[in-house]
């Protein structure tokens, strides 16, 4: 069955942004242009490496980490453009994550990390014996000023170990959830971690490295659902989180601005005023309820169900957000930053580049709510590893997901 690894990038150009599409596949891999919603232009295939599942890219350089199905515990670091190979390394155990900046490589084991200096892939520091990490969840801030590693520091509950990675000392823990971690990720400063645990109802926004909460994001109360990915867009306005449902939740991180308290007329609002002030008295759980934030914007996916991630990017100048499903495609949507609401499927293309088969479209399948979107048969036979980033110039954020 042939591996997938995807990467999305935005890249910024004197145009604005573009961005670029990476696929790892049985064969190898290859890299995408995603400078228009209508097409993925390939710009670059190599060969010469099978089962490719495990595929990153620094930026928009030719430096590229490749991990292989026939060598799980074996690190290729490789020049794309002038097809060679700078060094690789053996590890005492399955590689589930790489993450690379400008200074730092990260190779995360079930139960251990390593911390390679990128100028010259020597080993700086090993953290051993952490708390089993059958996922490889982590996250990598890909700031200069903030270059921080977060994972997590137990199996039972949602604390988050941050670790400095330039002064190789550990910064933070931050009791996040209740539940296990499930999706962890920095915003392009380095100075805010995203969190979702194992339950999915809530996404919480902490301060890094003081472990502050920021903002706390409710996603939904009737049923406990597994996240995905979490992502933040580039200036860190916006936070994205997909799920095994069909909706993706897009979140505004701005403070609401006190209003003047004026007397209420109508029952609506006296009953709102009461709730509000009956807060003071119900238990934490119900008062949380009421002051956390709801999604300032939705995509309805024309699935549930698949493994997915996303990404929030300017594409052609406009905000959009890409999905990539276990489905075989990526979906392009347009988000309004002004008004929000549901946003607007624009483009979906098969991953492996290929056209569009005609006259395959499926008929809805059973979902919680209608849907507003196409679907195509595809080969659901095929298992993906996904990565997908957003940065502009020299800074960016991205996440991993296993997919099996």
């Amino acid at each position: 069955r042939p591996w997938w690894s995807l990467k999305v990038d935005a890249i910024a150009d004197h145009s604005g942004l573009s961005g670029s599409l990476a696929v790892g596949t049985k064969s190898g891999y290859k890299f995408f242009s995603l400078s228009s919603v209508d097409k993925l232009e390939q710009i670059y295939e190599c060969t010469d490496t099978e089962d490719v599942c495990i595929v990153e890219r620094l930026f928009s350089s030719s430096l590229v980490a490749i991990v292989s199905l026939k060598a799980p515990r074996k690190l290729k670091v490789c020049h794309f453009k002038k097809g060679t190979e700078i060094c690789n390394y053996s590890y005492s155990n399955t590689i589930l994550a790489v993450k690379l900046n400008r200074q730092r490589l990260i190779v995360c084991l079930e139960e251990s990390l390593y911390i390679h200096n990128i100028r010259d892939m020597k080993v700086l520091h090993t953290i051993r014996e952490t708390p089993p990490n059958p996922s490889g969840l982590c996250a990598l801030s890909i700031s200069n000023d903030n270059c921080y590693l977060a994972y997590p520091g137990s199996a039972t509950i949602g604390e988050v170990q941050v670790f400095d990675t330039v002064n190789l000392r550990a910064a933070n823990m931050i009791p996040a959830h209740d539940s296990p971690l499930a999706a962890v990720v920095f915003d392009a400063s380095g100075t805010k971690l995203a969190t979702a645990s194992e339950k999915g109802t809530v996404i919480r926004v902490f301060s890094i490295p003081e472990g502050q909460k920021l903002f706390e994001f409710r996603r939904g109360v009737k049923r406990c659902v597994s996240i995905c990915s979490l992502a933040f867009s580039m200036e860190g306005l916006y936070l994205s989180a997909s799920s095994n449902t069909e909706t993706v939740h897009i979140f505004k991180l701005e403070t609401q601005k006190e209003k003047p308290t004026e007397e209420p007329t109508t029952w609506g609002g006296y009953l709102g005023k009461v709730l509000m002030a009956s807060t003071t008295y119900l238990p934490s759980q119900v008062t949380e309820m009421f002051t956390q934030g709801r999604a300032f914007a939705t995509v309805r996916l024309p699935f549930s169900g698949h493994k997915n991630i996303c990404a929030l990017a300017l594409i052609q100048k406009i905000p959009r957000l890409l999905v990539a499903a276990a489905d075989g495609y990526l979906y392009l949507y347009n988000l309004d930053p002004q008004e929000g609401g549901e946003c607007t499927l624009m483009k979906q293309h098969r991953l492996d580049g290929s056209a569009e088969p005609p006259n395959e479209i499926l008929e809805q399948g059973s979902h919680d709510r209608p849907l507003t979107a196409q679907t195509y048969n595809t080969t659901s036979q095929n298992t993906f590893f996904f990565t997908m980033m957003a940065y502009q110039g020299t800074v960016g954020a991205g996440v991993y997901i296993y997919i099996t």
